[in-house]
């Protein structure tokens, strides 16, 4: 009998990496077999069924890999959110904390129009500064955001909780303990 494999499964950790202490959650595991990929976009498009979307918002960099796919299969728009002087038109930026330090994340002043529904989505939800500074790109368009979704949550850091004390609605396919 065939073994059932989760999301979680495909997902490779590596150990001290980018620094000693970090366990990095590697989704380029679960990008790379076709069925973990496909199971991973039509899990995080299941809780959406039925649901008016716009737009998604894919977030630097796997975000666009995930903003991509889940875009084609609801024929909607994708909207890159990129590192500062990445995108080529006029842009609207917003600043934010990282763990370790801070960053600028900008999307076109055009890219979203008053009143759309948007999806933003990213592979991992950390400390959540990066979704929340999208967020509020998106907002500063008028878009409306219909929920926030990613593959990895990491509870212990805290960005779920920050995102729900914006008022999101987020949705993750699994969790690992500690960071």
């Amino acid at each position: 009998m065939p073994v059932t494999r989760s999301v979680q499964d495909y997902i490779r950790t590596i150990v001290d990496f980018p620094k000693e202490g970090i366990m990095f959650r590697d989704v380029t595991t679960l990008f790379a077999d076709p069925r973990g990929f496909r199971m991973a976009i039509d899990q995080m498009l299941h809780p959406y069924a039925g649901e008016r979307i716009d737009k998604v918002v894919g977030l630097e960099a796997r975000g666009f890999i995930l903003g991509g796919a889940i875009a084609h299969q609801l024929s909607v728009g994708f909207v890159p959110v990129r590192k500062k002087g990445k995108l080529p038109g006029p842009t609207i930026s917003e600043h934010y904390t990282l763990e370790y330090g801070e960053a600028v994340v900008e999307i076109h002043d055009d890219a979203i129009a008053p009143g759309e529904t948007v999806l933003v989505v990213d592979d991992l939800l950390a400390t959540g500064g990066t979704a929340e500074a999208g967020i509020k790109l998106v907002e500063r368009l008028g878009g409306k955001i219909l929920s926030c979704a990613f593959i990895i949550d990491l509870p212990d850091l805290g960005g779920r909780a920050r995102l729900e004390a914006l008022g999101m609605d987020v949705h993750a396919l699994c969790e690992f303990e500690g960071d």
